[in-house]
């Protein structure tokens, strides 16, 4: 067992059951790393009592675990940092590319409505003028109308005149 001279318990370091939690699980990963040596028995020992040796060995041991761990957490979190900034990037370009893709789509749109107005007026125009056109073809066709059955007429009045003086001129010519 660790003299107490030498130790101090990891309750009285200012630490959170959580923080001793881990304090105590990486005293004996460092001592499993460094297995072999005596202060590494020791602080195996004083890991499973609560303790940390304050020996130099013990500590220059788990400060050199602790900055490896540290090395490995950053590296970790600077490959997720970067991974992270990716997948912002590719969504921000997915973002960008939906957007001039909207924009697109919404020229194209007003384009279409540019179009459909176009042919709404260009449609009202031919109306109209087909309107006209109709109109005039009904009063030419009126007039034709007229025109024949005056014709007819004025000929069936015309053919009755010739009728009569020829018969009257026949007549004279007899006397």
């Amino acid at each position: 067992m660790a003299s107490p001279a030498n130790s101090v318990p990891d309750t009285q370091l200012g630490l959170t059951n959580d923080e001793i939690a881990l304090l105590r699980h990486h005293q004996q990963v460092a001592a499993s790393t460094a297995a072999g040596s005596s202060s590494s028995r020791a602080a195996s020992r004083a890991s499973s009592q609560g303790l940390l040796l304050l020996d130099p060995a013990s500590l220059a041991s788990l400060g050199r675990h602790f900055d490896r761990l540290m090395q490995q957490i950053q590296a970790r979190l600077d490959y997720l940092s970067e991974q992270s900034a990716m997948v912002a990037q590719q969504q921000y370009d997915r973002a960008g590319n939906l957007i001039q893709t909207a924009d697109s789509e919404i020229a194209r749109f007003h384009d279409i409505l540019r179009q459909i107005d176009e042919l709404e007026l260009d449609f009202d125009r031919i109306r109209h003028i087909r309107d006209i056109v109709r109109s005039y073809r009904a009063r030419v066709e009126e007039m034709e109308q007229q025109l024949e059955h005056s014709g007819s007429s004025s000929r069936h009045r015309h053919r009755h005149h010739h009728g009569e003086s020829s018969g009257s001129s026949s007549r004279r010519h007899r006397r």
